[in-house]
């Protein structure tokens, strides 16, 4: 789905990025002697996540925090001490990863998801105070969300698809003894956004297309579901949240310009007012506990600039110093006294601090980067901009390692994201990282089409794919050419999902442009992917198709722009990554371009995890594919046998 809504979370701007208009990639800082790390020294950085920003990530008695790591090797669940420090491990899965979602409100009871090896079907699980666990949503073939609370926490709200695979209807759970009522059925497969605190309404989503959306409000008690967003022309509205005391619904919309701005609806009056803007996308609204405090965060140039308002003083809380980088996943306690948050930054990932709201004072509770690593070797990314073959300016974040000099060129790759849609942004990650520390500089392309510059920007690409956005890309490499550290004869291409498919693409369409090619997950036969998607899309398959084509009217251009069917133009070596269990781009898809490659006498290298699905929840997975990546690079662009 190309419509974004960033769940991150803010406070105020603690770091700005550096940008050109144009973008030089002029280095600030000579080559230096550095250390270079193993993949497993990267992957052994710990992974944190927060709770979910519906649930309750504070134990009740205050003490501890709920948060969900990876330092096992699989995703499990934590609380973490808040006065020691210490980690006690509340899951203990060796296989699938498990997220946790709330503690209960008055004991130690925890909620949490866990699919089955990448699957996506996720089902909702309670963990009680004595270890022993339970599937609150047990039917088969069953996909299951986390709604949040209800205003007296005598209640959860659970979404689940088992009465019917295409939509999402919603349960109440009693806190207690979990039984359950629906308490909405899902008739028109909308998309359920959010439930009031107070339990009367629910917010509901429907894509038309990918330019053009609509709000719904359902009254429960009464069943009625009507259009709030009535409108003519393309104009995209969202959902942040309702207000905490019922009385409003915050909603996005791109009508008044570029931007998505937040306005109010009076559940009221049915009225609309502005609420916040700025000049970017506003990623989110949220709101603490009672409605003391409101949290905005804005997207701002591939990085979300937070801020914590005192609504009654309208005032901005200010935290002590804190280390340059991001926060996101702002989580309050039930008194609105204190706040747990995550600070991660391009060197640093992701760690968990809480905060004393009234003081000012935030603690640091994780050290996630491995003691190993010197984080003085790692690399801050720059926001650089080249123009593309019709003059657009393609955003981009370049990273370049620390030997390169104009007597160092080193090689490099293009990095195209996920999506359609999706955003390259700030932020710590270990594989490019690992990239960059073994000498590769990475180009991270936000192509057009890619969200957070606006929606004219985003739309650039509709029903265009594999077009001006492939070309964006091959322009990519043109703008690397220009870098006087960059080896100009050694550049490729790698990315994941959609930009798995922009990298195959580009070696079927360009065979000439790019040296080597890393497709991870990639589609490359469109024609099945959008005749196979999974049912539980449904909500935005209308919007998907718009975007896209439809399979039943725009086959001939799905076959078009399907590098599968291309591959014998492919001429360049190539390195394919694939989940057994991927609902979206299935094995067979990537075994036949292997084939297909491998019959051009062409190198391919073929890696399939069967305990993946659609991206990678395992450790030593994530480690084994970042070796991969080093290993071909090197085999193939430096020539190290």
């Amino acid at each position: 789905m190309k419509r974004y809504l960033f769940v991150s979370m803010m406070a105020f701007v603690l770091a700005a990025c550096g940008q050109s208009d144009e973008g030089t990639g002029s280095a600030k800082e000579e080559a230096v002697q550095f250390a270079t790390y193993s993949a497993a020294d990267f992957f052994d950085t710990t992974s944190f996540r927060a709770a979910s920003g519906a649930g309750l990530a504070f134990s009740p008695d205050g003490k501890s925090i709920l948060v969900t790591s990876d330092e096992s090797g699989v995703y499990n669940v934590y609380a973490v001490d808040r006065a020691t420090k210490a980690r006690t491990a509340l899951t203990k899965s060796t296989g699938s990863a498990t997220v946790g979602l709330s503690y209960f409100p008055a004991d130690g009871r925890i909620l949490y998801t866990a699919d089955n090896g990448g699957d996506e079907l996720n089902h909702v699980w309670v963990r009680e105070e004595d270890g022993a666990v339970r599937d609150l949503t047990p039917t088969e073939k069953t996909k299951a969300g986390f709604r949040g609370w209800s205003a007296d926490l005598s209640a959860f709200y659970i979404t689940s698809n088992e009465r019917d695979a295409k939509a999402f209807d919603l349960y109440r759970y009693n806190a207690t003894d979990y039984s359950r009522e629906l308490i909405f059925e899902n008739k028109d497969a909308l998309s359920i956004s959010a439930v009031s605190a107070d339990g009367q309404w629910l917010a509901l989503v429907k894509s038309r297309t990918s330019a053009d959306s609509d709000v719904y409000l359902a009254v429960l008690k009464a069943g009625e579901v009507k259009l709030i967003t009535e409108h003519e022309g393309n104009i995209a509205y969202d959902v942040y949240d309702f207000t905490p005391d019922g009385k409003h619904l915050i909603l996005s919309t791109n009508e008044k310009g570029e931007w998505n701005e937040a306005w109010a609806f009076d559940l009221e009056s049915r009225k609309m007012a502005p609420y916040v803007s700025a000049d970017w996308d506003i990623s989110y609204v949220a709101f603490s506990p009672t409605g003391k405090y409101r949290v905005t965060g804005v997207n701002d140039d591939a990085q979300t600039l937070v801020t914590i308002t005192d609504i009654k003083k309208d005032q901005a809380v200010k935290l002590a110093a804190l280390p340059a980088g991001n926060i996101q996943n702002i989580r309050f306690n039930q008194d609105e006294s204190h706040i747990s948050f995550m600070l991660n930054s391009d060197t640093s990932p992701n760690d968990l601090y809480v905060a004393d709201l009234a003081a000012g004072a935030a603690q640091r509770l994780t050290t996630a980067l491995n003691p190993a690593i010197q984080q003085a070797n790692l690399v801050e990314a720059e926001v650089v901009r080249y123009k593309s073959f019709d003059g657009t300016l393609i955003p981009s974040i370049l990273y370049r390692p620390k030997n390169s000099s104009a007597d160092n060129k080193v090689p490099a790759l293009v990095l195209v994201h996920g999506g359609p849609g999706g955003q390259t942004r700030r932020g710590y990650r270990a594989m490019v990282q690992h990239l960059v520390n073994h000498g590769y500089a990475v180009l991270g392309a936000n192509n057009r089409g890619s969200s957070g510059y606006g929606k004219t920007f985003y739309h650039m690409d509709d029903r265009r794919h594999g077009e001006g956005d492939l070309q964006d890309i091959v322009q990519g490499r043109r703008y690397l050419e220009t870098l006087d550290w960059v080896d100009g004869e050694k550049i490729g291409i790698i990315g994941g999902s959609y930009g798995g498919y922009m990298t195959v693409a580009a070696l079927a369409f360009e065979p000439d442009v790019f040296d080597v090619g890393i497709d991870i997950f990639g589609v490359t036969n469109w024609e099945r992917t959008l005749k196979s998607i999974p049912p539980w899309w449904e909500s935005f398959r209308e919007a998907l198709y718009d975007e896209m084509g439809d399979p039943a009217t725009d086959g001939e251009r799905h076959h078009r722009i399907s590098p599968l069917f291309f591959a014998d133009q492919i001429k360049k070596p190539l390195l394919v990554i694939q989940g057994a269990n991927d609902p979206r781009v299935l094995q067979v898809e990537s075994d036949e371009l292997v084939a297909a490659v491998k019959a051009n006498e062409v190198p391919v290298d073929y890696v399939i995890f069967p305990d993946e699905g659609h991206g990678f929840r395992k450790r030593e997975n994530r480690i084994t594919a970042s070796d991969a990546y080093v290993a071909f690079l090197n085999r193939y662009l430096k020539n190290i046998q």
